[in-house]
């Protein structure tokens, strides 16, 4: 059966962290890390935070805090109270506006060809209650069916009942359901125990060993959707 909706993870594949705006809150509180510097680093860490137990050990914020620590020691910056500084005032911003709020340039124009096919789009997201309003914000929303905030619905990714929930709120049948995400062991597994097919957005080609379908872009989606 031809595909016929798919689900997309927000961060890691439709957005990203500003790294411009966390590069300035740290030098506000004297701790120097270019966004280039940090980008770079981001990939890894977000590989290293991958672990399964570590996932369902600790909610989607815990793993937050973990990242953003992991992300900083590797661009050079140990802890200090500096960085537990930095950090709070980050979290402030992310709890109101969401820090996630980097466009890629080919994110819309895929968007757009995949409507264009006729699917239907979701967004299926870990996030904090506030990732509705930031798509509305970026004029993102218009690019997709609907927006799926755990933070809203009770229930994080991997469990299986957010995908669920997405299926009866567009009306979709699983057998026809894509879902595309960036780490494996939250969105491969979590659609795989809804009975969804998953493909991992692996741009960095990390994730070699790992037993999923694959790809390293959007548009590299958008080509493979016809034939799906």
């Amino acid at each position: 059966m031809h595909i016929k909706t798919l689900f997309l993870d927000a961060g890691g594949v439709i957005v990203f962290p500003n790294w411009g705006r966390v590069s300035a809150v740290l030098a506000g509180h004297g701790l120097l890390a270019t966004p280039e510097a940090l980008a770079a680093r981001e990939p890894r860490i977000r590989k290293q935070i991958d672990e399964p137990t570590l996932i369902g050990s600790a909610p989607d914020e815990k793993r937050g805090r973990r990242y953003f620590d992991l992300v900083f020691e590797a661009a050079g910056i140990p802890p200090s109270a500096q960085r537990d500084a930095a950090l709070d005032e980050l979290r402030a911003y992310h709890s109101q506006h969401n820090l996630w709020e980097t466009i890629p340039a080919d994110v819309v124009p895929a968007l757009e060809r995949v409507r264009r096919m006729g699917l239907q789009i979701a967004v299926v997201s870990n996030a904090n209650g506030t990732l509705c309003a930031k798509f509305e914000r970026l004029g993102l929303a218009q690019c997709v069916d609907c927006v799926i905030d755990s933070a809203e619905i009770g229930v994080e990714k991997p469990d299986p009942r957010i995908f669920e929930h997405t299926l009866e709120r567009l009306g979709a049948r699983r057998e026809s359901t894509l879902h595309v995400g960036d780490i494996y062991h939250v969105d491969i597994v979590g659609a795989r125990a809804a009975g969804i097919r998953a493909m991992l957005l692996d741009p960095f080609n990390l994730y070699t060993e790992y037993p999923c379908e694959r790809i390293g872009s959007l548009n590299e989606l958008v080509e493979k959707l016809p034939q799906c």
